[in-house]
């Protein structure tokens, strides 16, 4: 392990067990002040975050888009204030206060009911673990897979917090292929999440987002194809008050030939979603190639 492996696995834990314990303002303030720094010290996240930002909204000038990526740290910082207090909350309560902010839920009432299961690929927007901690609430889970950080003990610190709140995570690599546990998911008609906005594969789907090329993962879209089950995209928002979530109409996927044009379509989805909400787009990673 090395010494900024070792930093970062101490840096979660100290998350874990201090910010939870701390007064709601206080936290919220001291969140929002280190974002601030963040965001004007710049740094390769923050400058990746900002030229991504540039795609989605080309229109903004200079000091538009400064302000535009401001937001979006302070976003980003948001969730993870959220997620360091989030094993304290009572979850019931959190589903019941998340209930009136979700729409079109009826297309996953619908999709569970034809007993196929539902895919359900949403971006790196907002909390999406409120989005599980309320379908565990409503729906007794769901299936989902993680990318294996480093150090091991970051990863463990991970699964361990995400599987307190009811999820079940399946390792990308290092265990069982993932796609194993997803489908049993699915054939027992229940929920899949991925994750999906950013291909870790190297063997993306070529789609077009926000009028230029990238690529995304075909793993939702072809578990679509193999087992009959609708994919529904999620756009997931931070509102002043909580959180919001869309679930939107099913897209369904005839067969392995028709996984591109899935794909391209899920990706269409995200992009309305991200253009509505763009500071809750948590993106600091490359997505375009030809974007510097």
């Amino acid at each position: 392990m090395t010494w900024s492996e070792r930093a970062a696995d101490l840096g979660y834990a100290a998350g874990w067990q201090v910010v939870r314990g701390l007064p709601e303002p206080v936290a919220r303030g001291l969140f929002d002040l280190g974002a601030d720094v963040a965001a004007h010290r710049g740094g390769r996240g923050v400058e990746r975050l900002r030229a991504n930002y540039s795609r989605v909204r080309p229109d903004l000038d200079d000091h538009a888009l400064d302000e535009l990526t401001r937001a979006g740290v302070r976003s980003y910082a948001r969730y993870w204030r959220e997620a360091f207090r989030l094993p304290a909350m009572n979850p019931k309560a959190l589903a019941d206060e998340v209930d009136d902010a979700v729409v079109g839920r009826e297309h996953l009432d619908a999709a569970l009911a034809a007993g196929r299961g539902a895919i359900v690929p949403l971006t790196h927007s907002g909390n999406w673990d409120v989005v599980g901690t309320w379908a565990v609430q409503r729906y007794g889970g769901f299936a989902t897979v993680a990318e294996r950080l480093r150090p091991e003990s970051l990863f463990q610190r991970f699964v361990a917090y995400r599987e307190s709140l009811g999820f079940e995570i399946l390792p990308m690599t290092g265990g069982e292929a993932p796609v194993r546990g997803l489908l049993r998911a699915l054939r027992a008609g229940r929920i899949v999440c991925l994750v999906a906005d950013r291909d870790l594969s190297h063997h993306g789907v070529g789609v077009d987002f926000f009028g230029h090329r990238a690529a995304m993962p075909p793993g939702p879209a072809s578990l679509a194809a193999a087992t009959g089950a609708p994919l529904l995209p999620l756009g997931c928002w931070f509102t002043d008050r909580g959180w919001a979530f869309r679930i939107n109409p099913p897209i369904t996927v005839p067969s392995r030939a028709e996984v591109p044009a899935a794909t391209q379509a899920v990706a269409d989805v995200f992009a309305r979603e991200i253009a509505e909400h763009p500071q809750d787009w948590h993106m600091l990673q490359r997505i375009w190639p030809d974007l510097s």
